[in-house]
């Protein structure tokens, strides 16, 4: 079977390619090791419940009729309309430190405000790196230089604390990269969290991918599951055709690839000697998620999502320990503005975690662990705020070798590799990679990754 593209990996940016290249009648064909879509952005069963993973929230909302902001050129790139995607504002969120709170909406006003009640010594410079910030060209493919944030955070403002409040969901939402953040990284999620803000789908994600699914079949694109790819098989440098688990071959003239960079050229035939100079990522997570029998709210809980650190400073690496019990992420999906309330309760806990020490663990001692740490995670989330374990009806937990088992993504790296691959290209012609190592992250960046490569590498040749 002859394809012009061959898409590797049926997540947000291996779907919007797909729908990309199908609207100009490219014979496109994504395949798929899993039997459910959604890569990092899933979805999963247990005990007749539907769990979003990945998804605490959508980043980058803009309201109807806001055309030049991501969600707007994503819109108009795959033709939906603002309702097809049915966003859900959040109510409120917070960045929580053990001296500082700052609480932010989905008004940018409100978060400067924020910042000058909390830190009046520092809005001034935090109003000039906010102009930094906004007139800085992230999404530039062509630009290979390498800023770091904090030396230019630093530059501005003068309380560390400030400077790791501001790190910690931006970080946590995006960063592939130990201790530091790259600029251009900084400022697309400081802009697609402060700037634009949080939003939910009603539905979850398995409504987002659903809709993508349908309007890739209905352009005539052909979307293979349980098809996982062991090699890539080059002559001369230039892609020929890619194997299947199952032995078949499919002729193709382009392959965008969604595994991650190194992990594609991983599959690559013959081997390339690039892929010894790669670097992989490291960083990744256990998530626990708590289903309660009554509102959040109720128990305390009324943010949309708090990110925190119950020490004076947040650091975010590799933990020593299996997972960082100081910091992390709460969302309590129930803190959005749905048409009508959630079925129950939910509240998500999100740890830095060691995928080292969770691999080698054996099974026994693994399912021990997962409840182990979520016990000592919870117990540091009740220094801030108030003990919900009596209301908990059912609790799920998932590590970095769930991550990496229905990922790929080695080490269980959610962000994948440090360094980004901005216009997509590996040392073979005719292969490209779109998604977590191409760049732009979160749910709108991945799709609007997938359709910039689409865009970039085959419809503008």
């Amino acid at each position: 079977m002859a394809y012009d593209a061959v898409i590797i990996g049926s997540g947000l940016s291996g779907l919007a390619a797909g729908i990309r290249l199908a609207m100009f009648d490219k014979k496109v064909c994504i395949v798929e090791k899993h039997t459910v879509l959604g890569g990092l952005n899933s979805f999963y069963v247990r005990k007749n419940r539907t769990f979003d993973v990945g998804l605490h929230a959508m980043t980058n909302f803009t309201p109807k009729g806001v055309r030049n902001s991501p969600l707007g050129k994503l819109l108009k790139q795959l033709r939906f309309s603002h309702d097809d995607f049915r966003l859900c504002q959040q109510h409120m969120s917070e960045i929580r430190f053990p001296e500082h709170s700052l609480r932010f909406t989905n008004d940018f006003e409100f978060f400067r405000q924020e910042v000058a009640d909390q830190f009046p010594k520092e809005i001034d410079g935090f109003n000039k790196l906010v102009q930094k910030i906004l007139s800085f060209d992230e999404l530039n493919l062509n630009d290979e230089k390498i800023l770091t944030s904090r030396a230019i955070l630093e530059s501005f403002i003068k309380n560390s604390v400030l400077i790791d409040m501001l790190n910690c969901p931006l970080m946590y939402y995006g960063n592939a990269r130990e201790g530091d953040m790259d600029f251009y990284q900084f400022v697309i999620m400081f802009k697609s969290i402060f700037v634009e803000g949080f939003a939910k789908p009603l539905g979850g994600m398995h409504y987002i991918l659903q809709l993508l699914e349908e309007k890739f079949k209905q352009l005539g694109g052909e979307l293979r599951m349980g098809a996982g790819v062991t090699s890539i098989n080059a002559e001369r440098g230039t892609v020929k055709s890619v194997t299947l688990e199952n032995g078949e071959q499919l002729s193709v003239e382009t392959v965008i690839s969604s595994m991650g960079y190194v992990e594609t050229l991983n599959r690559c035939t013959p081997a390339l000697k690039e892929t010894d100079e790669c670097e992989t990522g490291q960083v990744s997570f256990m998530e626990s998620l708590c289903v309660v029998d009554r509102e959040p709210r109720e128990l305390g809980y009324d943010k949309s999502i708090v990110f925190f650190s119950t020490e004076p400073r947040f650091d975010y690496k590799v933990p020593d320990e299996m997972i960082n019990v100081t910091t992390g992420v709460l969302c309590c999906s129930n803190n959005f503005d749905y048409p009508e309330p959630m079925k129950e309760g939910l509240i998500r806990l999100t740890n830095l975690a060691n995928f080292a020490q969770w691999d080698t663990l054996p099974r026994k001692d693994y399912i021990a662990a997962k409840k182990h740490w979520r016990e000592r995670a919870l117990e540091s989330v009740f220094t801030f705020f108030p003990d919900f374990r009596d209301n908990v009806v059912f609790l799920d937990s998932f590590t970095p070798k769930t991550i990496k088992k229905y990922t790929g993504h080695l080490n269980g790296a959610v962000y994948g590799s440090p360094h980004k691959i901005k216009n997509g290209k590996t040392p073979v012609n005719n292969l490209f990679i779109c998604g977590t190592d191409q760049g732009f992250l979160g749910i709108i960046g991945a799709t609007l990754s997938g359709i910039s490569m689409a865009n970039l590498h085959v419809l503008r040749k």
